[in-house]
């Protein structure tokens, strides 16, 4: 017999009641989520830079389904069809970010996760063998500062979850630190491999930490930031 506790009259296992759910590729979200607990903050804003899907492999969506309002940012028109329908709360937006408000070639890649706007990654994703350009499509692209400025109020998100192959380093040095900033930031700091050989990316880690953030953890893919001076109670 499965052990049993009681909520509101109905039974549930106890085996339910300690589950923690997950929708990020190695559990960056549980990560977060306690990083936010602990400093109670209940519902963390977020925007989220190259968001693929609305669940699946995305550091967002936990927030969302927990009463989080945030900014979805997928420049691949395919992709972004599935967020207005199962991500109506949020603000979703069919761009990419880049250092001015234009339009920029958008590289479809055919293991869609790996779609960028770096002509270079894209053909350094073809020398890997099994991986190739699908189409190169034109995607208009603003800034984050106006992104922010229009969507929230001008106050930086306090969660940045960042996923823009090959432009990471571009977004992130396109903030202004100085005046606005999220309190807890994940990002890609590893480079594709298919062979699994990937180089960590030490130039976001050591630039992050430059701006006043403490490397908290790290699944080896993905890097998550805390700004030290909210975090150092």
């Amino acid at each position: 017999m499965r052990n049993l506790l009681k909520k509101k009259d109905v039974a549930i296992p106890i085996e339910d009641q300690y589950k923690k759910n997950s929708y990020s590729q190695c559990g960056e979200d549980l990560i977060v989520k306690h990083i936010f607990e602990a400093l109670k903050i209940e519902k963390p804003s977020f925007i989220d830079i190259g968001a693929h899907h609305p669940f699946y492999m995305n550091n967002t969506a936990l927030f969302s389904l927990l009463g989080s309002r945030g900014i979805n940012i997928e420049p691949d028109p395919t992709l972004f069809l599935r967020f207005p329908v199962n991500r109506k709360n949020d603000v979703n937006l069919n761009i990419g970010i880049s250092e001015i408000e234009s339009e920029e070639d958008f590289y479809i890649i055919s293991v869609p996760t790996l779609n960028t706007f770096s002509k270079e990654t894209a053909l350094n994703y073809e020398k890997e063998g099994e991986y190739r350009i699908v189409e190169v499509k034109k995607i208009k692209t603003n800034t984050i500062q106006n992104i922010i400025t229009e969507y929230a109020n001008g106050i930086f998100p306090d969660f940045l979850s960042l996923d823009a192959e090959g432009i990471d380093e571009l977004i992130l040095h396109s903030i202004d630190f100085e005046k606005n900033y999220p309190i807890v930031i994940c990002i890609e700091t590893i480079s594709f491999s298919q062979s699994g050989n990937g180089e960590k990316n030490k130039k976001i880690i050591n630039f992050l930490e430059s701006k006043g953030y403490l490397f908290y953890a790290d699944t080896n893919i993905n890097s998550i930031f805390v700004f030290k001076d909210k975090w150092l109670r």
